[in-house]
């Protein structure tokens, strides 16, 4: 007996989740943004916003530097993202809600994890009920005022209830709805928690709070700040741009600059309140974290304010991953999408992907197994701007009016001189024309791109006529359209 007694201690020692009922595989929490643009965060080297939060998961995790989204087929650029996020891949081979995928919730499903879901789901229900098992305050939609958005939860007879008014500020609803999950989930069960929070979304109306301390000290102009755009780019006349009169002023941008870092930051303090969480509940080290966004966004940058475009600030958005074997404070330059998310985990848990993802695992990178995983980005929106971008160079075409930008984003990192009159860079144009024209092969991409370049007419924005979405509340009616 006394020797039985000292094997069974022998064990629990050398398994330890015999004793603290640890799974083998890792959990999965994914935190996820809406609209944040990349350098929006303070470990980045942004001075001018506060994000303590997501600088520890900076430095506690690897990121991707030059991770991009893969464009879009919709104005709303969120709907395609986050289709190709799921999906693992290009918008091409995906349609928008889903149907013709198997989802990366549904493929860890079937290996034994707990799904849940919260937040924004733009994708509709129908994908949402295959993806999650569990799911809790989800919006079903693109946007709505922070202050009253309206949810739905799976219930006990695994459909849908009625839609309620979310009680609380967006980004705490999402931080509690997900709390409430870690503290209550099976603990025997690996779990993939995906948190998709609509900050900072607009309406930019964080919390007064948040509003203020920034509006003590504005943060400055972007460096490629314009009062408007200098052509028409194929998608001007669009909610996003109404949101502020053209041309655009110091003192306007300035605001919703902000409005739109108030919002960031209010987020930053909700996911540190969920990291908290998981570490009380001793679930940090055995748990990968995500933290990413599906789109960037303008705000004042090129005389803009929205995504529908495909600057780096649209295009470019954060993606971070921390946990068990990720290198800590280590970051790549190398070219990544968001549509690598689904094969890396897999690569991660140790799991067989789809044989037909578009993306690739990232998980050699950081250990240093491969340099990059790609030589170049592709950057498709709708059938009016095509982009392509290697180390140093980056060309834009918009084919409905001849019309071509190409930039030296080694010198010209914010894209302010458009070289594509100057001969003495002429190959580059040519160069990366015939890369693009591979991507395009490669995805059935049949927008024909016309390599004949003709100045455009200068826009007239005083004829358009901007009228306030049903989402905005009247502070910002009052402040921004009147």
């Amino acid at each position: 007996m006394k020797y039985i007694r000292i094997i069974l201690l022998l064990a629990i020692f050398a398994f330890p989740c015999l004793a603290q009922n640890i799974q083998q595989k890792p959990n999965i929490l994914f935190l996820f943004a809406d609209d944040q643009r990349a350098d929006t965060i303070a470990a980045y080297g942004n001075k001018y916003i506060k994000t303590p939060n997501i600088d520890r998961l900076v430095s506690s995790g690897f990121s991707f530097m030059n991770n991009y989204i893969f464009g879009g087929n919709s104005g709303a650029v969120c709907l395609p993202s986050r289709a190709m996020l799921m999906s693992g891949k290009v918008w091409f081979r995906v349609d928008n809600n889903l149907n013709n995928a198997r989802m990366l919730p549904e493929i860890l499903q079937e290996h034994g994890y707990t799904t849940f879901g919260c937040g924004k789901w733009h994708n509709g229900e129908k994908s949402f009920l295959r993806a999650f098992k569990f799911g809790k305050a989800i919006m079903f939609g693109g946007m709505a005022d922070h202050t009253k958005v309206p949810v739905k939860d799976i219930g006990a007879d695994g459909t849908l209830t009625k839609t309620r008014i979310g009680e609380k500020f967006s980004s705490e609803l999402f931080a509690d709805t997900a709390i409430e999950f870690l503290k209550n989930c099976d603990k025997s069960k690996p779990f993939f928690a995906y948190v998709a929070f609509t900050a900072p979304h607009d309406p930019r109306n964080p919390p007064l709070t948040y509003r203020k301390m920034y509006y003590k000290h504005l943060p400055p102009l972007p460096p490629n700040f314009q009062p408007q755009i200098s052509f028409t780019n194929g998608f001007i006349n669009v909610r996003d741009e109404h949101l502020a009169p053209w041309p655009r002023t110091e003192q306007v941008i300035r605001d919703q600059l902000a409005e739109y870092f108030g919002l960031i930051t209010h987020l930053d303090e909700q996911i540190g309140r969920i990291l908290d969480t998981l570490k009380k509940l001793g679930l940090d080290k055995n748990t990968i974290i995500i933290y990413a966004a599906d789109n960037g966004l303008a705000i004042g940058s090129h005389g803009l304010l929205g995504k529908q475009n495909v600057y780096e600030h649209s295009m470019k958005v954060p993606l971070i991953f921390s946990g068990p074997n990720i290198p800590r404070g280590k970051s790549t330059q190398t070219f990544t999408y968001l549509f690598d998310i689904f094969p890396t985990l897999c690569d991660l848990i140790e799991i067989k992907p789809p044989d037909d993802l578009d993306g690739y695992s990232l998980r050699p990178i950081w250990e240093d197994k491969k340099e990059s995983v790609r030589d170049s980005v592709f950057l498709p929106f709708l059938q009016i701007q095509r982009a392509i971008r290697d180390e140093r160079w980056k060309l834009i075409s918009y084919p409905k009016i001849q019309y071509m930008e190409l930039f030296d984003l080694k010198n010209d990192p914010y894209e302010r001189t458009n070289l594509i009159f100057n001969v003495d860079v002429e190959v580059n144009k040519n160069r990366l024309l015939n890369i693009m024209k591979q991507w395009q092969e490669k995805y059935g991409d049949k927008v024909i791109i016309p390599e004949k370049v003709i100045k455009p007419e200068k826009p007239d924005f005083l004829k358009v006529k901007r009228v306030p979405d049903q989402w905005q509340p009247d502070w910002i009616i009052k402040k921004y359209f009147k």
